[in-house]
């Protein structure tokens, strides 16, 4: 049957469960691996599990009660270890990496955040702003098979664009790192050029949130910005 994880906390946290079950149908009883300094919160992991609504909100429910009451390391849905005693030998193996990322994202939630930008208008700035695209461009409509010249403007073309996109994302990044404890890359989207997240303390919430609103603002319509939060800290585990 296997051991599904939800999350891992210190020995000492308050593990206040009582009202909420776990995964499958019927729903699991939850129960606890325990060693000397680390608990993983655990129960029977169902047969041939999916990402279905129920299951997700269930594991999302244990991993807010736990947050509420302290750090807590939230484990990805559907992890499932071999049986209880694998997951207490992992515990013990691990156990002050466990310890320093607990430490970590303590009195922490993660925000994240994807960027994207409106290709016309970054198409338009590279054209006005570099002259070697405009000369391949103009070559291009006035002799239509100059195959080499249309490879050579769409390098150059995509080379701008990949440039532009890592100085935003450069700029960007360090401008709301400072009312972050640290971030974390995430693969960009074919749609966004920018996909961050960031581990966030709780009474700084509403500075970082002011602060993305901010950046957003001064770099107008053309660009969209989608933040989401607060979650548990899936990136910084």
């Amino acid at each position: 049957m296997g051991t599904y994880l939800y999350a891992i906390t210190a020995a000492g946290h308050p593990l206040r469960l009582s009202g909420i079950s776990g995964v499958g149908e019927p729903a699991a009883q939850l129960r606890t691996v325990r060693t000397k300094d680390l608990c993983a919160v655990v129960s029977d992991a169902p047969p041939q599990l999916r990402a279905k609504r129920r299951d997700v909100a269930a594991h999302q429910d244990v991993q807010d009660r736990l947050l509420a009451d302290g750090a807590a390391l939230p484990m990805r849905f559907g992890l499932v270890g071999t049986d209880d005693a694998q997951v207490a030998t992992v515990l013990e193996q691990d156990r002050d990496s466990y310890l320093q990322r607990l430490e970590e994202v303590d009195g922490c939630r993660e925000y994240h955040l994807k960027v994207a930008r409106d290709e016309d208008d970054l198409l338009r700035e590279i054209m006005r702003e570099s002259a070697e695209v405009r000369r391949l461009n103009d070559r291009t409509r006035e002799n239509p098979g100059a195959y080499d010249d249309k490879v050579a403007l769409g390098e150059l073309i995509s080379q701008e664009v990949e440039a532009r996109h890592e100085r935003a994302r450069s700029n960007i990044v360090a401008r709301l790192a400072g009312t972050a404890v640290r971030t974390a890359d995430v693969e960009p989207t074919k749609r966004h050029f920018l996909s961050v997240s960031f581990l966030v303390e709780r009474e700084k919430a509403a500075a970082f949130s002011e602060a993305v609103h901010e950046e957003a603002g001064q770099r107008g319509d053309t660009y969209d910005f989608s933040l989401h939060g607060p979650l548990p800290p899936y990136s910084f585990v």
